[in-house]
């Protein structure tokens, strides 16, 4: 058996723990720039606020409807993530981050009462660290999945499901009658892997509820759909087809792109910001353990501006595969002379590392002494280990810009709130 445990509006949650006069009122957290809502409240849910909604269409509703709109902080959300998670891994021997906020544990080999244990695991959780969780409890990942969207809307939703489902849903100990009124009470769409064009050809065939899904057939889903469809329905019908991961594949490609706060229009500026993607990429390419064979960078216009447009990439082979920094932001800058152009206000721009191959295997060459002498391993973990402790950009190229407060080009996040965890200056102060 598996448990999804999963943090409630966690974004939102996060700001909360700090700001206690946050509860009850309509939040928003906002994505880079202050663009558009990525995270909201139950009450901002309330408002018909849909996840992605422009900030500059809703912004009327900070008069009209009391609406909290913050920047993202995710130096804050990824320690309070680590803080939860440490905690969800009592559920079970094994587990498995999925995201910030989502964690799937294994259940097997654990004894007793799981509803009861789940519960006690949610509480020390909400007591602890702050942040509200569901848990869902199911024989295979894409059930436990389902019991989690249940167990919340069982929360939020009076009515929609048995109130005793609420905060912990375990479809494990349902009765077969109550579980099939459970999955019929279910949208398909819901379904973990049952996307909206999925969804909609699903309903167009019929097939309106989780509980019509399940009863599929499998081959036939496979011969009309594809084998993932078919892979999801034998899960619902509690055959385990997907297993758990203690650790994630590594990734085939790494990007780092960024929105600007100001359209850049010089050359200088646009190779600060793209040696800092590159310096970003890199440390995420050594952390997986992995070397870049090619470095593709790219800069673009804003297509909702007015004036000339432009959208402009380059592949920059290297000579031997790297996760060196300074050699990815010297292939970046390159690539980058050659794709700016003067008399066009750029938006944005980002480095993507291809090709990646594991850093454990050598590249055979003749010139193997030339290759020692270049090993900067030892310098790069160094610097991994001094920005891990004092932050980002702490040590970085000289490129990237003597200072982040001089950056023109950096991303707006003008309501961000402090760092309680991580910065001693913004750790809140409890005073009689």
């Amino acid at each position: 058996m598996y448990a999804l445990v999963d943090g409630n509006n966690f974004y939102v949650s996060c700001e909360r723990v700090f700001r206690p006069s946050l509860e009850g009122r309509p939040v928003v957290v906002l994505s880079n720039n202050d663009g558009c809502a990525i995270a909201r409240s139950n009450e901002a849910k309330a408002l018909g606020i849909k996840m992605g909604a422009p900030w500059f269409q809703i912004r009327h509703m900070e008069q009209t409807d009391g609406l909290v709109a913050l920047s993202a902080n995710f130096v804050l959300y990824g320690d309070m993530s680590d803080r939860m998670m440490s905690l969800a891994a009592g559920l079970g021997p094994i587990q498995e981050i999925y995201s910030i906020d989502e964690s799937f544990i294994g259940l097997q080999g654990v004894r007793g009462d799981l509803t009861k244990r789940s519960r006690a695991i949610r509480e020390r959780i909400d007591r602890w660290v702050g942040i509200p969780c569901g848990i869902g409890i199911g024989h295979t990942k894409t059930l436990a999945k389902l019991a989690n969207h249940i167990a919340k809307s069982a929360e939020r939703k009076p009515g929609s499901y048995p109130i005793e489902l609420a905060q912990v849903c375990n479809l494990t100990t349902l009765p077969a009658q109550d579980l099939d009124d459970v999955l019929a009470a279910t949208q398909v769409e819901e379904v973990w892997g049952v996307g909206r064009r999925i969804a909609a050809q699903l309903h167009e065939g019929g097939i309106h509820t989780v509980l019509d899904l399940a009863r599929m057939d499998p081959a036939t889903v496979r011969r009309r759909w594809s084998v993932v469809l078919e892979r999801t329905v034998r899960e619902l019908q509690g055959m385990q087809c997907i297993d758990l991961q203690d650790a994630p594949a590594p990734k085939k490609e790494i990007a780092c792109t960024r929105s600007f706060g100001t359209a850049i229009t010089e050359l200088p500026q646009l190779i600060e910001a793209v040696s800092e993607f590159a310096s970003r990429a890199a440390e995420k390419a050594r952390k997986q353990g992995s070397l870049a064979s090619q470095v593709m960078v790219f800069a673009h216009t804003s297509p909702f501006r007015p004036g000339p447009r432009m959208h402009r990439s380059v592949v920059v082979p290297l000579r031997r595969p790297t996760s060196d920094t300074a050699l990815l932001v010297q292939a970046a800058s390159m690539g980058i002379r050659q794709v700016f152009q003067p008399g066009y206000q750029l938006s944005k721009a980002g480095v993507m590392l291809l090709d990646l191959v594991p850093g454990s295997v050598l590249q055979g060459e003749l010139d193997l002494e030339e290759v020692a002498g270049r090993d900067r391993s030892k310098l790069m973990t160094s610097v991994d280990a001094l920005n891990g402790r004092y932050g980002k950009g702490t040590v970085h190229i000289g490129s990237t810009g003597a200072s982040n407060k001089a950056r023109t080009w950096g991303m707006k996040q003008l309501r961000r709130t402090p760092q309680y965890t991580t910065r001693w200056e913004d750790v809140p102060i409890a005073r009689a």
